[in-house]
């Protein structure tokens, strides 16, 4: 169950954090892993991951906010593997602040990267996708489903990027096109150790659990959960679904609301 074989992937951000787990369990499941990110480093040594376990992936360096690249990318990926199947869209950046300190510098880089980054890959993509059906999965947020402190921009745009899903899976039904979003609360990435490093130094260890108890289930989740869950929706065996969006929160929603 839940083979990708014979499938063509892309998933943004591939190079860290979440986007490493999805590549690496995309690639054990049959795969054809196509990582488009920014991060060069990253990249290659999520590539490297794969190659020690005996896989194979291809990276492209890309922004996606950068529409005319995205294209030439993904026309690229179509071309080099005779087609399209799956997208994932990860690639997203946080900002913590509310509306008054949001500044609007910061406001038009959350929108570019998270919204228009988000469009800029599905606008290039569903052109192919078209011809024999696929999976479009995009990564949402709890934030797009409850208030959350101090998170006014990384808020509107994954409410953005929530009903960017519907639309899309309403769009292409009659194409095979399935589309779906998972919402995770907070996951233990390196990010979350550099924020914490950064912002409470001497602290690390106490504001690690502090956070982790924000989770009813006591804890963050693991990348890897996060790619469990993508994969699933991206298998065969989710062909019945589409326009959802998938919490995967440890009970965040459910039990604060």
């Amino acid at each position: 169950m839940f083979r990708l074989d014979n499938k063509v992937a892309i998933i943004t951000g591939g190079g860290s954090g979440i986007g490493e787990a999805l590549s690496l369990v995309f690639a054990r499941q049959g795969a054809q892993v196509y990582i488009f990110d920014i991060n060069e480093a990253g990249a290659k040594t999520t590539l490297a991951k794969i190659e020690e376990e005996g896989y194979h992936a291809h990276f492209k360096k890309a922004d996606v906010t950068k529409v005319e690249e995205i294209k030439q990318m993904i026309q690229e990926v179509v071309d080099e593997a005779n087609g399209l199947d799956i997208v994932v869209n990860n690639a997203g950046i946080a900002h913590v602040g509310n509306a008054e300190s949001t500044s609007p510098e910061d406001m038009a880089r959350l929108l570019m990267v998270n919204v228009q980054g988000v469009y800029h890959v599905i606008h290039a993509a569903i052109p192919y996708m078209k011809e024999r059906g696929g999976v479009i999965l995009n990564m949402a947020s709890i934030a797009a489903s409850l208030g959350l402190e101090d998170r006014f921009a990384y808020s509107t745009t994954k409410g953005a990027v929530k009903t960017m899903t519907l639309s899309v899976a309403k769009d292409y039904l009659p194409f095979n096109i399935r589309c779906n979003c998972i919402s995770p609360a907070r996951v233990h990435t390196p990010f979350v150790d550099g924020f914490i490093k950064e912002n409470y130094p001497g602290k690390e260890r106490e504001m690690f659990d502090k956070l982790s108890a924000t989770q009813p289930i006591g804890r963050m989740a693991k990348p890897e959960e996060v790619a469990a869950m993508a994969l699933y929706l991206c298998s065969d065996e989710a062909s019945f679904l589409t326009g959802c969006d998938y919490l995967i929160d440890g009970g965040f929603v459910a039990l604060n609301t």
